[in-house]
This record gives structure tokens, C-alpha cells and sequence, in this order.
């Protein structure tokens, strides 16, 4: 039986196969070992255990190797996480190198260091997810560089623009996150090697050192000060993805009110088979979209878990490492899914053009109202030209009348030149600023 969205039947298609790979009990069982490994590597070089048991732990240092129902057992029995697990290991390792396995490292430094094992290889799965994201969304803002859609605020039109300035927008912050992204993955997620409390005391002189060559070996960057009670490095880049689920959220959001029946300016992608209702035939649902916001949602709200974990009594506290230790996975691969389902939404995302030009259209003119009030501020100054275009305007709306009709009938606009309106020139610096941030500018 599975229990859980990442494993069961009905839900375990909206998440990133690889990410739970990564972080599944096989793989974080190999993610430790490397680390004990590479420990063990780091002080054979430097001299605090001898040479010759390194390669012996190095080789012992397989997941397959395990007895992974034993470990369950053992763990629930000992209360304790990794003691069954290196018991094992010293099994297989034999005398005398079982003696020197752990040498002066404690479970945080193993767990801390595996999850920026797995951390990096999840990065590497969002940074391809993002690279494939904003490739589409720049095709897509060159593609419809000059596409006339209606700007909108508060829900209601505001001034004309291109389909392309918006996804440009859309593009420019998924950017943004990215190198937000980047920029924290390498001093977020380092090796840890401080011993009980981080101060080195089990190794001497030389934990520094040790520390440092092994994070040289996982190509990691070295803790320098590896205190257990601080969390603030890996929060960090969490926070960053935090904004990047915003992000997504936003852009997903944005899908869905525009593929409205109502709206109907773009739609994601169909295909026959894909189904919207288990009774209404003709639904064609954002689904992908609407995933997208759920995933949001779900890594949003496991964020103040990983706050709270910051919260570490004395120089440990188990009580706050249980929380990060059980909802890092779950938002690392939350997050890769996020990223995932992104590139997926906009890659296959169609756009309607023709009824972005009906929708544009559908205030009789209203919706440059702003370029009236430009050409009337030069006759009558910028704040006469707005209450009367303000009445203009409203008679425009209750009558319906076109709103040059309702401007060219207004007592202050008997016998003045009619004032002339065109939407599509009054898109402002849309289609360049595409080209800018495209690259194509």
C-alpha cells in the first residue's frame, strides 16, 4: 500500500519522476555513504586515520549492500536514524577499517552534507526546467511582438499592449528567480564536518582541514563554521524558490483568466483523451495550469516549516532538524516539479489572436481613454481634460456610445477639433521593449 501524493497512483504523475528519485530512501541511503566516503578519503589524506582503510570504507559505501527493512527496525528501535546505518556499514567493512569509520563526525554533519548532495543534483533539474521555460517564453514574446491585447488592472481594461510585453514581463522574472537561484545553490547547500557541536574538538588542528578536503571531493564549498543550530544558509536559497513558485503561481493564474470562455485569447496544450469533466463533454480545462498553482501552493505552505526550523535550541536540537529534515525533500522536489510543469504550461500554450483584437474592441474606444487626455492636456491642461473626459467616459458606458461620439458631443467640446483616437498606436514602448528583453533588441 502507498500513503503519500508522491507514490500514490492517483497523484504521482504531477510530481518530477527524477526529483523523487533523488530524494528517494535509496538514494539518500547512497547520499550518506558518499559522504562517509569521502570522509573518510579526506582524513586518509591528511593523515587522521591510515591510509590503507579508506579504499575498504569507500568500497563498503553502496546502497545495494543495505538490508533496508533491518535499517527500518533498528532505527525505530534504537530511536536514532543513522546508528543502524552505520552499524551496518561496519559490518561490511570489517576490522580494522570499521574502527575508523564516522571519525569524528556527528549524524547532522552526514545528513547536512548529503542533503547538499541532493540539493545540487536537484538544482540541476530546475535550472534545465527554467532554461526550457524561458526559451519558450522568448519565442513566444517575439512571436507576438506586435499582437494587440488589451492591458488590464483591477480586472478591468486599462491601456492597449502586445501579447508579447506580457509574456515579456512573464520571462524577464522567471529570469530573475533563476539567477536568484544560481547565485544561492553553491553557499546554501556546503559540507559540514564540525563534530558534536561544530567545533572540530574530535580531530583537532586538522578538522578544518578535513572539512575542507572533503568538500573538495564532492564538490561542494567547505562550511568553515559548521554550527548544527543554523539553518540560515539553506533557508536562503528555499526562500529563493519560494519566489520562484510566486512566480509561476502569477504566470499560471494569468493562463487561466485568459483562457475563459469568455476571454478565450490563449489556451494551453490539448490533445485527444484529455479530459475536463466526468459529465460535461465540452470541457477543456487549464488543468496543466491549475497543477501548476497546486504545487505553488504546496511548497508555499511548507516554507514557514522550514522558518521554524531556524528556531535550534543550544547547539542542537532534534526537534527543529526532524521538521527540515522531513520537509526538505518534500519542497526540493516540489520545487523541481513547479519548474517542471512551468516549461510543460508555456511550451505548449496557444494563443488566439483574433480574439484578443474582438476583446481590445469591446469598450467602444474607453480604453484610450489616457491617450484623449494626452492630446486634450496640450488645449486645455492635463486635469480639465480628466473631468471631462471623466463624463465623457461614463456617459460612454451607460449609453453606449462610442467614446468619441460621447468626447466630440460634450458642451466643453462644441465647435473644438474632434479628438482622435487610434488603439494600435498607443501600445508605447511594447514591441521594443520585446525586442530588448527577447534578445533580439
Amino acid at each position: 500500500m502507498t500513503v503519500g501524493m508522491f507514490d500514490s497512483f492517483i497523484t504521482r504523475y504531477w510530481f518530477s519522476t527524477p526529483a523523487k528519485e533523488i530524494w528517494s530512501d535509496h538514494q539518500t541511503l547512497q547520499a550518506w555513504l558518499d559522504v562517509e566516503a569521502a570522509l573518510a578519503q579526506a582524513q586518509s589524506r591528511l593523515g587522521v586515520i591510515p591510509a590503507d582503510v579508506a579504499p575498504v570504507i569507500t568500497e563498503a559505501c553502496r546502497f545495494e549492500r543495505f538490508d533496508t527493512e533491518r535499517l527500518s527496525r533498528e532505527i525505530a528501535y534504537a530511536q536514532h536514524p543513522f546508528v543502524p546505518v552505520l552499524r551496518q556499514l561496519e559490518e561490511f567493512s570489517g576490522e580494522p577499517a570499521a574502527g575508523y569509520i564516522h571519525w569524528g563526525a556527528t549524524t547532522q554533519n552526514i545528513f547536512d552534507t548529503g542533503v547538499a548532495l541532493q540539493m545540487r543534483r536537484t538544482h540541476t533539474l530546475i535550472e534545465a526546467s527554467l532554461e526550457a521555460a524561458t526559451h519558450s517564453l522568448a519565442k513566444l514574446a517575439v512571436a507576438h511582438r506586435d499582437t494587440m491585447q488589451a492591458g488590464r488592472t483591477h480586472g478591468q481594461h486599462a491601456l492597449p499592449m502586445t501579447f508579447g510585453f506580457k509574456v515579456a514581463g512573464w520571462l524577464e522574472e522567471i529570469r530573475r528567480d533563476r539567477k536568484r537561484l544560481q547565485d544561492r545553490i553553491g553557499p546554501s547547500f556546503v559540507a559540514c564536518l564540525g563534530g558534536a557541536i561544530g567545533t572540530f574538538a574530535a580531530m583537532g588542528e586538522k578538522g578544518p582541514a578535513v572539512e575542507a578536503e572533503m568538500a573538495a571531493i564532492l564538490d561542494l564549498e567547505p562550511a568553515i563554521l559548521p554550527m548544527r543550530s543554523s539553518f540560515d544558509r539553506a533557508n536562503d536559497y528555499f526562500c529563493a524558490l519560494g519566489l520562484l513558485a510566486a512566480t509561476a503561481d502569477k504566470i499560471a493564474h494569468d493562463i487561466v483568466f485568459m483562457q475563459r470562455t469568455e476571454i478565450a485569447e490563449v489556451e494551453e496544450a490539448f490533445h485527444m483523451g484529455k479530459v475536463g469533466s466526468s459529465t460535461m463533454a465540452q470541457k477543456r480545462n487549464p488543468s496543466t495550469a491549475l497543477l501548476l498553482t497546486s504545487l505553488c501552493r504546496l511548497l508555499s505552505a511548507r516554507l514557514p516549516l522550514l522558518m521554524g526550523s531556524m528556531l535550534r535550541l543550544d547547539e542542537g536540537d532534534s526537534s527543529a532538524s526532524n521538521v527540515s529534515d522531513v520537509a526538505v525533500p518534500e519542497i526540493a522536489i516540489l520545487g523541481a516539479s513547479v519548474a517542471e510543469t512551468l516549461a510543460r504550461l508555456v511550451d505548449g500554450l496557444v494563443v488566439h489572436t483574433n480574439a484578443m483584437k474582438r476583446n481590445i474592441e469591446i469598450t467602444n474606444g474607453l480604453i484610450v481613454s489616457e491617450a484623449a487626455m494626452m492630446q486634450l492636456s496640450d488645449r486645455i491642461g492635463r486635469h480639465k481634460a480628466h473631468h471631462m473626459l471623466y463624463g465623457a467616459a461614463q456617459r460612454s458606458v451607460m449609453e453606449g456610445l462610442p467614446f468619441t461620439q460621447a468626447i466630440a458631443e460634450h458642451p466643453e467640446m462644441i465647435g473644438k477639433d474632434i479628438v482622435t483616437l487610434d488603439t494600435a498606436s498607443y501600445t508605447g514602448s511594447s514591441a521594443n521593449l520585446v525586442d530588448k528583453i527577447a534578445g533580439m533588441g
